[in-house]
């Protein structure tokens, strides 16, 4: 199922309802669902979106596979049996909550991602003058 519409992705993954994501591995898509703590079913459909799948299945673990037919199609049991096994508690889901807390530390005024940022900013400083 792709919706070619836009959803509100990141209120919608927040909500307290969610505990899985099927998601196509955009990197913006998995860079959310990381900030909710939402482990996910990884269905690329082309390009990038099958390396990022590779990285968070196999790397990260953050993930789960959808498995395709030889002939490229995904039957609906599979799509079943993949959302119970993400909505369970397992290794998968308390990646992904350790993850979510490395974010948020990151995130905050003075963590990594903030103290990064403003570094790449202040070299670019000069340049940009």
């Amino acid at each position: 199922m792709v919706v070619k519409s836009w959803a509100p992705q990141v209120p919608v993954l927040n909500h307290k309802s969610i505990s899985g994501f099927v998601t196509h591995c955009g990197w913006n898509s998995i860079l959310e669902a990381v900030c909710a703590g939402i482990p996910m079913v990884a269905w690329p459909l082309y390009a990038e979106q099958r390396f990022n799948r590779v990285v968070i299945v196999g790397e990260i673990k953050i993930a789960i596979s959808m498995n395709e037919s030889e002939t490229g199609f995904v039957s609906s049991l599979e799509v079943e049996k993949r959302v119970r096994e993400i909505v369970e508690e397992g290794p998968v889901r308390e990646t992904t909550k350790a993850l979510k807390n490395a974010a948020e530390s990151a995130l905050v005024e003075t963590g990594s991602s903030r103290t990064a940022l403003t570094a790449l900013l202040q070299s670019w400083s000069p340049k940009l003058s």
